[in-house]
């Protein structure tokens, strides 16, 4: 008995303690040195916010975090107009089965569908951009959208709709009234989801973003190639405090309530 109280009193706290110095320690280090006055090497001379300022200064670094925007917002759009229409008529039509071929976006590795719509859109003459990011992010978040609501449908009591549709009011009617309010927690879920992913994909960005367009993850990519640059460490603490304010926001009670 002895033995199980001293591991959950002292051996799970401190095991619990070093998980979080494992998560945190990397993103601390981060945040310290985008403060740091020198570059390199990596020793704490004195406080300076020289590199924030080069960082609002540097036009191709704030060009690259617009168009990583404009395909995440495009993805997501995309993701979940398509993603509800298809589970949607799925339901309605019988085909649930047909859902099961999405889970194949999230079972084929990455690098796979990378290398397979860099061949669709070379053989078909697409030209490469940010139309080509915007489709292969929305392929890639329709892996995850479809599975998330299919399963929120199949958890809907139909009762309700079957209340809705007896008691007068169209099928346009009840998917407005009834049905999209009970599904809209899962978008705003699956919304965020695709988000994420899409800003921080590198491999898709990679293979079919072609010349002309450049993502902040590759751009992160090809400056690492060259040295670790502290303006990065800036970016990165810019876009992690951005991140904590928007979870912070969605996780207040308060919030949710009035969300879902």
């Amino acid at each position: 008995m002895w033995i199980n109280e001293g591991f959950s009193r002292y051996v799970l706290p401190i095991m619990l303690a070093l998980v979080y110095v494992f998560l945190y320690l990397p993103i601390i280090i981060l945040i310290v040195f985008s403060f740091n006055s020198v570059s390199f090497p990596y020793t704490w001379h004195s406080f300076s916010l020289k590199w924030y300022a080069e960082l609002f200064q540097s036009p191709v670094i704030w060009d690259a975090f617009k168009n990583s925007l404009i395909v995440a917002c495009g993805s997501v759009f995309l993701s979940l107009v398509l993603g509800l229409l298809v589970v949607f008529y799925s339901v309605q039509a019988k085909m649930k089965k047909f859902l099961a071929s999405f889970y194949a976006n999230l079972m084929v590795p990455e690098i796979v569908l990378s290398v397979g719509l860099l061949t669709f859109f070379t053989f078909f003459g697409v030209p490469l951009g940010l139309t080509t990011l915007i489709v292969g992010h929305t392929i890639l978040g329709l892996g995850y959208v479809v599975p998330l609501l299919s399963s929120r449908f199949a958890e809907i009591d139909y009762s309700l709709i079957e209340a809705s549709l007896d008691l007068g009011a169209t099928l346009n009617q009840t998917f407005m009234k009834v049905i999209f309010p009970l599904v809209a927690p899962t978008l705003v879920s699956a919304g965020l989801l695709v988000f994420i992913i899409s800003l921080d994909d590198f491999l898709l960005s990679f293979f079919c973003a072609g010349s002309s367009a450049q993502t902040l993850s590759l751009y992160i990519f090809a400056t690492i190639r060259t040295g670790m640059s502290p303006v990065l460490n800036a970016l990165s603490t810019i876009l992690f405090l951005l991140s904590s304010a928007i979870i912070l926001i969605l996780a207040t009670s308060r919030f949710r309530t009035k969300l879902f």
